[in-house]
């Protein structure tokens, strides 16, 4: 079986959606509660925070996912869909692909933005992070794949925005396309994409002839 598992952010559906501003509220909120973390070159990651709160107390992470839940809430309104994105999933369907979404978005968010668009009743597998152990980049939601469609059987890709989603694809020994990446990003964490893309109605061609279907 072939598969194609997408991102949900800044690949299929865009929107103000900002990530560095939910990780600065989390860590703001996990620093009046125990403390300043250590000072780095580096942004905190919200995945990182999260686990911060995580090993603190089950009341500190679940303001945390509040947190979170806020910011993607607020997003959805001003949120739309990235051009060729419709064409890219019906036609990895029609490449021969069953298609996949593996999001670190929370399912109530994920399942409104998908329905908006007409996206939902194409996808035969919606994985978010209520059904994860872990965000990306850890591969936990390629478990949840690989569960419904096999292991073995199945030769899949993830396409995705960033070196989160290469990366989670990389652990998970799945071909990463990456899809607007910003390259230097890609090479600082060894991300090695087996295409680059920059407009979405290119993935089902290139499907296509991958698979020689």
């Amino acid at each position: 079986m072939k598969l194609c598992v997408f991102d949900l952010d800044h690949t299929l559906v865009n929107s103000p959606l900002d990530l560095a501003a939910m990780a600065l509220d989390i860590r703001a909120m996990f620093e009046r509660a125990c403390g300043p973390l250590p000072a780095r070159e580096d942004r905190y990651r919200v995945g990182e925070l999260i686990d911060r709160c995580r090993a603190e107390s089950a009341e500190l992470e679940s303001a945390a996912w509040t947190i979170a839940l806020g910011h993607e809430r607020r997003a959805v309104d001003g949120a739309w869909l990235e051009p060729g994105a419709l064409e890219a999933v019906l036609g990895a369907r029609a490449a021969g692909c069953g298609v996949a979404l593996w999001t670190n978005n929370a399912r109530v968010v994920t399942d409104l933005v998908l329905d908006r668009f007409g996206l939902l009743p194409h996808f035969d597998l919606v994985v978010t992070r209520d059904e994860m152990g872990a965000l990306k980049p850890a591969p936990d939601g390629w478990s949840v794949i690989a569960r419904r469609f096999g292991t073995r059987e199945v030769e899949a890709v993830v396409v995705g925005d960033s070196w989160v989603d290469g990366l989670a694809a990389a652990k998970a020994g799945v071909p990463f396309v990456a899809y607007r990446a910003k390259a230097a990003d890609l090479a600082r964490w060894g991300v090695e994409p087996v295409a680059h893309m920059t407009d979405l109605a290119d993935l089902p061609g290139w499907l296509k002839a991958r698979t020689g279907c």
